[in-house]
């Protein structure tokens, strides 16, 4: 424990820069009230990095004089890790140990402190069953992905996702109850904020790709939203910089007919015979693909806006070669991101409708959910 005179205008350096919380990793306690009984009193210990004696934890004959009083040597703690750090589990708090924390600590708190109103953004939650496997979202993560960009604007997120559902997307009822409660959600969770407070919304969502669709479909291009992608290795939802270089292919039909679909083969190949199963053969299948897909390509922002990009363009193709009163029949293999996005570029005075398929599982077939329209 300390035994040397702090300067009040060094404690009061240290206060701001820890912002009133215990600096210890993962701990964050306030440290001007009891969170139990909600009284307010200064419960902060000021600890030393290297002791403020030789003998003491971590110190040193020479540097532990020099350092005694010097803020980058002081950290912010509670009681417990106070202890901890120097009592209980010394060796395991090496001086590089305490000094990684002190500076992720500061770090974080000068990052938030220094957010403007502009990176404000609500997060929005939207799960649903997919097959047997109920959906997992969190706010932590969504926290974690968003930030140094965004910051959330409300502790709470605007959670739009059906509690407890037993019903699995292989039942046909599946569709059109989830479908009625999403958009219901969205119509009194979102909408009236979208009035008075909302101006961007962090989008986080996990359910089968006709729903997500449909998400997008809601939430338009013209609310500024960021749509955020779950990766599986490392398993995070942060966009990575952008250092791959592809581009998405569009592969026109073979034929051309009446009946018009769309092959979106991003996360998986869909081979067109299974359309085919599902249509007939006299189909003109466009398909929007990459080189080699698989279910974890999608890293980053700027691939996320390529593909709009393509799709947009896309729409306008299609459209001009089969005219404006046939409607696409969309088989989608797409990332969760993608999905979203496929909504809210899809414009609806302009596009033609869309006539969303799923694959069940159950029947090991593609089979129609929903129309967008």
């Amino acid at each position: 424990m300390s035994v040397s005179y702090i300067p009040e205008k060094t404690k009061v350096r240290l206060w701001g820069k820890a912002a009133g919380r215990c600096q210890y990793k993962g701990c964050t306690e306030p440290l001007w009230y009891d969170g139990l009984t909600k009284a307010e009193f200064n419960s902060a210990y000021i600890a030393h990095i290297v002791a403020d004696k030789p003998d003491g934890p971590r110190g040193d004959i020479e540097r532990s004089e020099i350092l005694k009083q010097d803020i980058s040597n002081l950290m912010l703690m509670c009681d417990a890790h106070h202890r901890l750090i120097d009592r209980q589990k010394v060796d395991e708090h090496s001086e590089e140990v305490l000094l990684q924390m002190k500076k992720e600590h500061e770090d974080k708190m000068e990052l938030l402190t220094s957010l403007t109103e502009d990176k404000q953004s609500h997060v929005l939650l939207y799960g649903a069953n997919i097959g047997g496997n109920k959906a997992k979202l969190s706010m932590d993560e969504a926290i974690q992905a968003m930030l140094p960009n965004k910051y959330p604007a409300d502790k709470n997120p605007i959670e739009l996702s059906l509690s407890n559902s037993s019903l699995e997307d292989h039942e046909e009822f599946y569709w059109k109850m989830e479908r009625m409660h999403l958009q219901r959600q969205y119509k009194d969770k979102v909408e009236p904020r979208l009035k008075i407070t909302v101006n961007h919304m962090s989008v986080f969502a996990m359910a089968p790709q006709p729903l997500l669709i449909e998400l997008g479909r809601l939430i338009t291009d013209i609310q500024p939203a960021e749509v955020y992608q779950p990766h599986r290795d490392p398993d995070y939802w942060m966009w990575e910089a952008d250092e791959e270089t592809f581009d998405y292919q569009i592969i026109r039909p073979e034929i051309k007919s009446e009946i018009v679909a769309l092959n979106i083969s991003l996360s998986a190949s869909i081979d067109n015979s299974r359309i085919y199963d599902v249509l007939g053969g006299n189909v003109s299948i466009w398909t929007i693909t990459i080189d080699s897909p698989y279910n974890d390509f999608l890293r980053s922002r700027e691939q996320l806006q390529k593909f709009r990009e393509k799709f947009r363009k896309l729409m306008n193709a299609i459209k001009k070669e089969h005219g404006q009163h046939s409607e696409i029949h969309l088989f989608p293999a797409a990332p969760v991101a993608i999905a979203v996005e496929i909504g809210r570029a899809w414009m609806p005075k302009a596009d033609l409708p869309l006539k969303v398929y799923d694959q069940n599982k159950l029947n090991n077939q593609f089979e129609y959910t929903l129309e967008i329209n």
